[in-house]
């Protein structure tokens, strides 16, 4: 007698496929800017970094410090003068690509906290903003 399927077996067949693909997706609609070409300008999600790196070294190989008006991004080469702007109150700032964003990251930039500072956005933690390049590294 062969074996026939009822709609519970059916349905439950149907639901692990759909997890299973759910779950091979990998990022699950998250931006990898590593592979995107660099644009002139784009808009998105921009943050700070946390403190935990203080002292240590960048993808440039230089010592990150909050000081400093730098910022980490994935497709622009190192040294690169990017003009970063807030959406929300369309504060500027001048900032230069020293590392590199972790590549499940969904912003586009992570600011110094200085930088963060000046866009007046220290406080929310992330902010729509607009990235220019000023000057290519």
């Amino acid at each position: 007698m062969p074996f026939r399927f009822n709609k519970i077996v059916i349905s439950l067949i149907m639901t692990a496929l759909f997890m299973a693909l759910v779950f091979a997706s990998g990022a699950q609609g998250k931006v990898n800017y590593r592979k995107l070409a660099p644009l002139d300008s784009a808009e998105g999600y921009a943050s700070f970094y946390s403190n935990k790196f203080i002292g240590k070294k960048t993808a440039s190989g230089e010592v990150f410090s909050q000081e400093k008006l730098t910022c980490a991004h994935n497709t622009h080469p190192m040294g690169t003068l990017l003009t970063v702007t807030n959406l929300k109150n369309n504060k500027t700032v001048v900032v230069r690509v020293n590392d590199r964003l972790h590549y499940r990251n969904p912003r586009i930039i992570d600011l110094s906290r200085l930088a963060a500072e000046k866009l007046d956005f220290k406080g929310g933690g992330v902010v729509k903003v607009r990235v220019e390049v000023q000057k290519k590294g």
